[in-house]
Order: C-alpha cells, then sequence, then structure tokens
C-alpha cells in the first residue's frame, strides 16, 4: 500500500512555509487534535515493514561504491552498488565491467 504524502498544515496559505512535513503544534491546531476533515498525520501506522525498511524498490540493499575493491565485497544476492558521483567515467568503466563478471547490479549504469 502506498503512504500518503504528507504535507505541513497551511502550506497552500503561505508560499514561504514549503509542503515539507513539520508536526503541527499549535494551541488551538484542529490537524493536531486530529479533528474531522483534516488530512492525516505521520504516525505509526503509516511505517513499512522491517524487513523491506531502507531497501531500494528492487528489493536490493543499495550501497555505495567508490573503487573496484568495495565493489568485490558486495553480496549480489541481497546488496547492489551504486557508483559515486566523484569517480570518471574512465574507471567508471572499468568498475562497470567487473560489476558485470562478478554478476553484482549496478542502478546507476549510464556513463
Amino acid at each position: 500500500m502506498k503512504k500518503p504524502h504528507f504535507k505541513r498544515q497551511e502550506w497552500h496559505r503561505y508560499k514561504k512555509l514549503g509542503d515539507k512535513w513539520r508536526k503541527a503544534r499549535g494551541k488551538t491546531s484542529k490537524r493536531r487534535r486530529y479533528e474531522a476533515r483534516k488530512p492525516a498525520m505521520p504516525s505509526i501506522g503509516y511505517g513499512s515493514p522491517k524487513k523491506t525498511r531502507g531497501l531500494h524498490p528492487s528489493g536490493y540493499q543499495d550501497i555505495l561504491v567508490s573503487n573496484i575493491r568495495e565493489l568485490e565485497e558486495l553480496n549480489p544476492e541481497t546488496q547492489a552498488g551504486r557508483i559515486s558521483a566523484q569517480v570518471g567515467s574512465r574507471k567508471k568503466e572499468k568498475m562497470l565491467e567487473k560489476a558485470q563478471e562478478l554478476g553484482i547490479k549496478i542502478f546507476n549504469k549510464e556513463i
């Protein structure tokens, strides 16, 4: 089930607030008091299962790698690599070849 996108109270009224979530703390806030016809607030019930929490949507654990040695340490069954942005294209090509040899999934393959 997809979680709702929680927006800040009064986000539509003042542009400076933005829509990033902040807890309603006002003394008379209708949203804080969970009154009817007010949007939902984040709570424990919206959490994702512990087994899938923090995983990439593909089901792999997302690991940032910046060299071939770190790439070789990955477990191909449960982990997938994301090559750091600081890595140059020549080194990235070598890392992609090595990942293919080892059967490791890489999320950012474009060079």
